[in-house]
């Protein structure tokens, strides 16, 4: 299950994302949920407060080129997935 915790710093995180205006851009499309329980798999997010809470850490970058991954937020759980299949950060999320 995907816990999320944003980071501060770069040196913290384990990895660099930027969100990515279309879905046809992303590496992973996400969906953020509202309770811990409902997190799952790589994309579907609940974002914790605490670094022991965390199964990752993001650190948010300004430009594409910059991110590890390239992320599009979506309505619903079932349209959250990953769009670039051989991604090396594949199943390391959750």
């Amino acid at each position: 299950m995907a816990k999320i915790l944003e980071v501060k710093y770069e040196h913290q995180a384990d990895a660099r994302v930027c969100e990515v205006d279309r879905q046809s851009l992303a590496d992973l499309c996400w969906h953020e949920v509202a309770y811990p329980t409902q997190a799952s798999g790589d994309a579907v997010w609940f974002f914790v407060q605490y670094p022991n809470q965390a199964s990752f850490k993001i650190y948010r970058v300004k430009h594409a080129s910059q991110a590890d991954i390239k992320l599009f937020k979506v309505a619903t759980p079932e349209e959250a997935s990953w769009r670039t299949k051989d991604h090396p950060l594949r199943g390391k999320l959750g």
